[in-house]
C-alpha cells in the first residue's frame, strides 16, 4: 500500500506489518480536495492516476489488489477517511467485483468508480444496480478521470 498527496514523498507500510491504518501509513494529515483508494494491480496504470489526481489536489492511497483494499477498509477508522474507491475489475486473488460487493455490504456510504480495461454493457448494468456511480474504460483521459472522481468525492462528502 502506498499514500500520496502533494506536498511528500510516497510512504510504503513495510512488509509483515501489522499497522493497516491511514495514519500509520502517512495517509492522515489534512485532506485536500479528497482521499481516493485506488485498487489496481499494474503500476503503469496506478501511477498516471494518482499523479493526475495529486496534481488536482487529492490525497491518494493505492493498493494492488482487491484484498489489500478490503483489509485497508476494515482497519479501525479508514472507511470513514475515505471518499471515493476507484477500482479495476480483473486483479488476482481478490478481483475487483469481489471487493465492490464487499464495500457495498459494508460501506455503502463510500462512491465506487469502476475502471477497466474490457468494456462489458452487462457486467456494467450489474455493477451500476449494486452501486457503482460510475464505469470507466481504459485508457481514460485527465479530464474525464477528474470529472467523475470530482463527482463522486462531492456525492459521498454530502452523504456522510
Amino acid at each position: 500500500m502506498e499514500s500520496h498527496n502533494g506536498e511528500s514523498e510516497p510512504v510504503q507500510r513495510a512488509q509483515g506489518s501489522d499497522s493497516t491504518t491511514l495514519e500509520r501509513a502517512g495517509a492522515i494529515g489534512r485532506t485536500r480536495r479528497g482521499r481516493i483508494l485506488i485498487v489496481e494491480d499494474e503500476e503503469q496504470v496506478r501511477k498516471p492516476i494518482r499523479l493526475n489526481l495529486v496534481k488536482a489536489g487529492y490525497d491518494v492511497i493505492e493498493v494492488g489488489n482487491g484484498a489489500d483494499a478490503i483489509d485497508l477498509l476494515k482497519a479501525e477508522g479508514n472507511a470513514g477517511m475515505v471518499d471515493t474507491i476507484l477500482c479495476d475489475i480483473r486483479m488476482p486473488a481478490v478481483t475487483g467485483v469481489e471487493a465492490i460487493l464487499y464495500v457495498r455490504a459494508h460501506y455503502p456510504s463510500i462512491p465506487i468508480v469502476v475502471l477497466t480495461g474490457y468494456p462489458d454493457v452487462e457486467l456494467a448494468a450489474s455493477l451500476m444496480k449494486q452501486g457503482v456511480l460510475d464505469y470507466l474504460i481504459k485508457p481514460i483521459t485527465r479530464e474525464e478521470l477528474l470529472t467523475v472522481i470530482e463527482r463522486c468525492v462531492e456525492q459521498g462528502q454530502a452523504a456522510r
